[in-house]
């Protein structure tokens, strides 16, 4: 057994940062917390979707919670997907120049990069 290395613990604490803050922003969808509808509202997005994005990055918080459970298979396939859904999100952020808040989910595209290294 290999020592992990301060780069693999740096992996390790960005993961656990990934889980930690896309479980409080699915709390915030559900919650439909004031600054998630004005969010939305800024970038031209329902606030009818918020259930349904809520599920999404639920489902990425849940696969990442399995691959440090020790399923790393399924923590990989989460956080390719969270990597996913916060490239679309700094996307709709650029697109609709809504760029005072942009650094939110630049900073959440970062954490699930680093939970795609550290499951790959």
């Amino acid at each position: 057994m290999s020592v992990p290395t301060a780069f693999d613990v740096s992996l390790l604490v960005a993961t656990i940062g990934c889980v930690a803050v896309n479980g409080f922003e699915v709390v915030a969808k559900l919650l439909r917390a004031p600054f998630v509808v004005q969010n939305c509202a800024a970038v031209g997005i329902d606030r009818r979707w918020l259930p349904h994005l809520a599920a999404v990055e639920g489902a990425g918080v849940v696969g990442l919670v399995l691959g440090l459970a020790g399923v790393p298979l399924i923590g990989l396939a989460a956080a390719i997907g969270l990597v996913g859904f916060f490239v679309i999100a700094v996307a709709v952020h650029i697109r609709t120049r809504v760029l005072h808040n942009i650094a939110f989910p630049v900073v959440f595209l970062l954490l699930a990069a680093a939970s795609v290294a550290h499951f790959a």
